[in-house]
């Protein structure tokens, strides 16, 4: 019974904190909140170097093998929009909540602060920042890029396609609510979830809608685009699978609570993690439960497949390796810090990006912690 009243206890502050996201000063006040927004990026990895917000605000380049900046960390400027989730601005610094993407010779973020960064992945140097003047409503999920543009959402409910070299706008789409999801993009069609408790399809071309699907709850998690089917979860609960010509409905199932975290795949099985503290390991043709691993603390942060296994991280700190023909999770490590980032991974190593803006490497096999470094150093 008293572990039950501890994970409810969890959940109820997650669904606070979502609220406080929401209604910023609606629900506290703008006055004496003291809050400073902090974000949660995850790292994307390119051989050997490592790109990833810190919650100074800043875009850090380091190298894996002798953890120094690979260049002088980019700082994202406030605007009027990055104070207290709404509040008049008190401090400079700027969440970065979506991990930023890398194509070509250009590293892109997104930012709190309602502007998209595109910086020289070599030097640093700042190449185009979108919009030139003034903001857009913050921006919470990351950016995509394919065939030339660059994707994201925003929380004015816009869908936003940008010439990835140059920063120009090609096109918007408006949902009927905020964006904080990240977009897939697969061929030629757009994925991506709304607060408006819809999934939709666009040309990734034109932005014109192909369709779109309609749940019980508000869509955060980046939608899993694989053979045909579009995987994501819900805050109604549910976990859906999508035919990913015309959106209809393959099969759903449903968990304890809501789904936050982008699901992963791994051969033909689906692993998809909730704020119920487990993670779901689905049939992807038929969506029929292989496995639930009980991980006792809420997933907020997206898995990652390294050789066979699923690294996954909860958000209490404690990091588990879920392994093909076994139904009982491996703990790895408990870092002993909350995270909610993305996991990352390359060469057999984990990325994990905790509250306490330090960057840990893990062997992903053994759990062994490599090297920890501050983003604030």
């Amino acid at each position: 019974m008293w572990l039950n009243k501890i994970r409810m206890g969890k959940i109820l502050l997650l669904a606070l904190m979502l609220l406080v996201l929401l209604t910023g000063p609606t629900l506290l006040g703008c006055a004496n909140t003291g809050i400073t927004p902090k974000g949660w990026s995850g790292a994307v990895v390119d051989g050997d170097a490592l790109y990833l917000g810190s919650m100074e605000g800043e875009l850090v380049s380091i190298n894996a093998l002798n953890r120094e900046r690979r260049w002088a960390d980019v700082l994202f400027e406030a605007t009027k929009s990055t104070g207290g989730f709404g509040c008049a601005q008190g401090s400079s610094a700027v969440a970065i909540y979506g991990s930023p993407v890398l194509a070509g010779d250009l590293v892109y973020s997104t930012a709190y602060n309602g502007k998209v960064y595109a910086i020289n992945a070599e030097s640093g140097k700042l190449r185009w920042i979108y919009p030139r003047e003034g903001e857009l409503e913050p921006i919470v999920g990351g950016p995509v890029v394919a065939a030339g543009r660059l994707y994201f959402g925003g929380s004015d409910g816009k869908i936003y396609a940008l010439d990835a070299a140059t920063g120009d706008l090609e096109w918007e789409f408006e949902t009927g609510d905020k964006i904080w999801s990240t977009p897939s993009v697969v061929g030629n069609t757009l994925y991506i979830g709304s607060f408006d408790k819809k999934v939709y399809a666009l040309d990734a071309t034109d932005g014109s809608p192909k369709w779109e699907f309609e749940t019980q709850g508000t869509i955060v998690a980046t939608p899993l685009v694989r053979d045909g089917t579009v995987y994501v979860g819900s805050f109604d609960r549910y976990f859906y699978a999508l035919n990913a010509d015309d959106g209809s409905l393959k099969w759903k199932t449903m968990s304890g609570n809501w789904f936050w975290a982008e699901a992963v795949a791994d051969d033909s099985v689906i692993y998809a993690g909730s704020i119920d503290g487990k993670v779901y390991a689905l049939k992807a043709g038929d969506g029929s439960k292989i496995a639930v691993y009980d991980l006792g603390s809420p997933v907020s942060s997206s898995p990652v497949v390294v050789d066979g296994s699923v690294i996954v991280a909860t958000e209490e700190g404690r990091v588990f390796s879920l392994e093909p023909g076994s139904i009982q999770p491996r703990e790895l490590a408990n870092l002993e810090k909350k995270i909610y980032a993305p996991l990352a991974a390359g060469n057999g190593t984990v990325y994990i990006h905790g509250d306490d803006d330090v960057l840990q490497a893990l062997d992903a096999q053994s759990g062994v912690i490599l090297w920890s470094l501050s983003l604030e150093d």
